[in-house]
């Protein structure tokens, strides 16, 4: 039976190369994508790899549900479909979960996580990105022995990818090197039983001073449940 890869964001940029490769060796590749219409034509690549610094608009936004756009988007989306998912990813064990979070990280305001008060995209962007750092160490944790990893990483600096260009940032970086930095977390054997851990590329590194702050995670934990619901899941 072919394994399977369920790729968020694979119908544009990063999402989409790495969605390929995985149709080419062989796996059972499930689309995910914020444009319908795009996820079928490329059946297996996304419009949006994910929301930027700027996203088109650089005033605050906000989600179907009230949420700060950038954090629930890059966050608070993976957070619920990864617990959605938690069954069947150990029923399937060995499983493997990897975050795509960024370089680019700041800690969050627990007195002002949604950003009312004084938003910037940066600010949204970056906090976003640290908190599913936070959010890979914790459930890391909470998997532990349970033969499912979960790993995070910065796949590589400015790509050449939609939401670089609309943010007005000159490519830095392939998609085909940020690329090859997610498939090796996701199928490297190298990775086999380390979980917890953040990747810069292809080397391990170390985030953000607050995704080691067992306090700050608990309560983005709380935070997170709360606004997605899925501690009624839980429970």
């Amino acid at each position: 039976m072919a394994r399977t890869a369920l790729v968020t964001g694979a119908t544009d940029g990063v999402g989409r190369v790495v969605a390929g490769a995985l149709g080419k060796a062989g796996w059972r590749v499930l689309v995910h994508g914020r444009d319908h219409t795009r996820g079928e034509a490329v059946a297996g690549e996304i419009a949006k790899a994910g929301i930027g610094t700027a996203g088109g608009n650089p005033g605050r936004q906000v989600s179907a549900d009230g949420h700060e756009l950038r954090f629930a988007v890059n966050y608070l989306a993976g957070f619920l479909l990864t617990y959605e998912l938690l069954p069947l990813l150990k029923a399937s064990a060995p499983s493997r979960i990897v975050n795509v979070s960024s370089a680019g990280q700041q800690a969050i305001d627990f007195a002002d996580v949604m950003l009312t008060r004084q938003y910037s995209g940066v600010a949204a962007y970056c906090q976003s990105k640290l908190a599913q750092i936070m959010f890979t160490i914790d459930l890391a944790r909470e998997l532990n022995g349970s033969g499912v990893i979960v790993n995070s990483l910065h796949p590589s600096t400015y790509m050449n990818i939609t939401m670089v260009r609309r943010a007005g940032v000159s490519p830095m970086s392939k998609v085909e090197t940020g690329a090859e930095a997610i498939l090796q977390l996701a199928v490297s054997p190298k990775l086999e039983g380390r979980s917890g851990l953040y990747f810069n590329v292809m080397t391990e590194a170390r985030a953000n001073p607050q995704a080691y702050d067992a306090e700050a995670r608990a309560k983005l934990r709380a935070i997170s449940l709360d606004l997605t619901g899925a501690d009624d899941r839980l429970r």
